[in-house]
This record gives structure tokens, sequence and C-alpha cells, in this order.
């Protein structure tokens, strides 16, 4: 009888150890990563991956940082947060002043979500000259795209007048009538195409295609995390099935990290596309590269870097899309 009881508690004993090594080795396979990002339309994917399980179902426990892009590469630098997601010529940025980065898949491409907002009667770039804009600081999306646009039309951003403010507020005080211009992007462009009386929106990136969005990690981390970053990348497309899928439903969570119903965030994200696994693998063979190195230009002559890099080859690894 005791014979008999003891070797039940035993085998207790065994069951109980060994569902608490089970429990740990899911714990020990659920790798940590905190990635950057802001509330930009086309990262929503990354918020839809968190909030429907999709990365913990892969494996990741990833905490998603609001940080504003601005100050992205400080919290990279520091390794507060390991990976980010951010344009393409700001990954060039980070890398060209010494905070190294590796882009590892594309999330998306603006059509028309990125635009310079004006007075009604502005006509045209030229009519800018001299005129006040609210933009962020350099370094960052819609700096590099106001720098873009004015270069296409023969201006500089030593033509107008800067004030730095981020993509919300920006389109906030150009609708209350401060300013003379705004540079923003989804959803807060919208605010402006719900209030004509206030101004139009002189050109998008549908003039002027040149935001398309990465996820990059620190070098560092991707070297000792590459099954991580392809968890990573795998989730990214998983979300953007389940947008095929269940647009309804994705579309409710998506909108809910910025606070926009289903059907605000669906009118937002159709100013752009999100670029699956046959776009990325395009994208990877030859597009990235070429825009890398005409973006150097553009950011050379805005004074956001002061020499171009070395090597453009070394700031992405096109593995994890295939």
């Amino acid at each position: 009888m005791v014979k008999t009881v003891v070797v039940k508690v035993a085998s207790l004993l065994a069951a109980g150890a060994c569902a608490a090594g089970m429990a740990q080795t899911a714990a020990a396979q659920e790798t940590k990563v905190a990635l950057g990002m802001s509330g930009w339309t086309g990262f929503a994917p990354l918020s839809l991956a968190d909030k429907a399980g999709i990365f913990k179902k892969n494996g990741l426990d990833v905490e998603l940082k609001m940080i504003p892009q601005k100050d992205r590469h400080l919290a990279l630098a520091s390794g507060a947060i390991q990976c980010a997601a951010t344009t393409v010529e700001t990954h060039v940025a980070w890398n060209a002043n010494g905070v190294p980065i590796v882009q590892i898949f594309q999330m998306d491409k603006s059509y028309g979500a990125d635009g310079l907002a004006v007075r009604n009667d502005v006509k045209s770039f030229a009519d800018l000259k001299g005129k006040t804009i609210g933009v962020s600081a350099p370094g960052t999306a819609p700096y590099f795209g106001l720098a873009w646009m004015l270069n296409k039309n023969g201006m500089t951003l030593k033509d107008v007048k800067l004030v730095s403010l981020e993509p919300q507020p920006a389109a906030q005080a150009f609708v209350a009538g401060q300013n003379d211009a705004a540079m923003t992007y989804e959803p807060y462009l919208s605010t402006v195409r719900a209030n004509p009386t206030a101004g139009k929106i002189l050109a998008t990136t549908l003039d002027y295609p040149m935001v398309m969005d990465t996820v990059g990690c620190a070098p560092t981390w991707l070297k000792a995390n590459a099954k991580a970053a392809q968890a990573l990348t795998k989730s990214y497309f998983e979300a953007l099935d389940m947008i095929k899928a269940d647009p309804a439903k994705a579309n409710e969570l998506m909108g809910s990290a910025v606070k926009q119903t289903g059907e605000q965030f669906a009118k937002s994200s159709a100013y752009l596309r999100w670029q699956d696994k046959a776009a990325n693998q395009k994208f990877f063979a030859g597009e990235l590269t070429s825009f890398m190195k005409e973006a150097t230009g553009i950011l050379l002559e805005a004074g956001v870097i002061r020499k171009a890099p070395e090597d453009y080859t070394a700031m992405f690894d096109a593995s994890f899309v295939k």
C-alpha cells in the first residue's frame, strides 16, 4: 500500500515536472523583440499581427513601441528596440549617420497616403516660395518627402520656411488656420481632405512615388536571431492573408490601434498598397538599391546626411523574403 502511494506520488511529481519543463520550453521559444513604429497606416499589419495573436503563434513575444520617427534611431542605438519600421530613405540616413540597421522585408508603398496640404490660393510649388510649412524634423519621412517634391520642382528647403511639427499636429494646425502648408500622412491627411475650406492637397505620393516602408533590425541582433527575424517576416505576410480573408475584422483591429473605426481605417488604407511576398522579392531584387541611391542625393542636399553610404548591400538582407 505504502509502495503504491509512493509510486503514485512519484508519478505525479514526474508529470508535474514534465509539464513545467514543457511550459518553460514554450516560453523559451517565444523570442522577445521590441519593435519601434508609429501610428502610420502602412504599419498597421504589425498591429494586426500583435492583436490577432499571429506573432505569438509564430513563437515571438513582440512589444510594439510607438516612438516618433525622429527618435527611433536613438532607441535602436541604445538597445531599447531591436527592430524598427520606417521609410527606406530613413534606413539610409541611419546607416550613413552611424546607426546600422538591416532591412528584412517591405511593408507598404504609399499611393496618395502622404501629401502636401496648401491653402486654396496656392496654384503650384512656385507659389510656396517664402511660405511657412509645418513638417516633421530632419530625418523623418515627411521632411524627406517635402525635400523630394521641392527638388522635382527646381526648389530646395531653403526656398521655404519650416515649422517643426509632427504629422498629426501639422495637419491639425493647418486646418485650424496656422501656417501656409503642411506635409503629413494618413490617417491625418484625411483631416485636410475633410476640410476643403481650409485648403487642398497640392501633391501626394501618387504624383511623387517616394514613400515606401520596410522593417529592419540591428545587425548584431539579426545575426543572433535569424529564426526570429524569419518569424517576424512570416507574421507580416500572414497578417496580409488575414486582411484578404476577413477584411472587416482586420480593419476593426488595425483601426483600434489608431482610434479609428474599421470603416475609417479602410478609407485611410485605400491610399497605400501593402506588399506581399512576390512584391517583396521583386523589390529586394533591384528596386530597393536603385531607390536608396536616388534618395541619397536628396538626403545630402537636405543636409540630413554628410556623406553617402559606402555599401548599399549592407543595408538589406533579401534572404528573409525568399
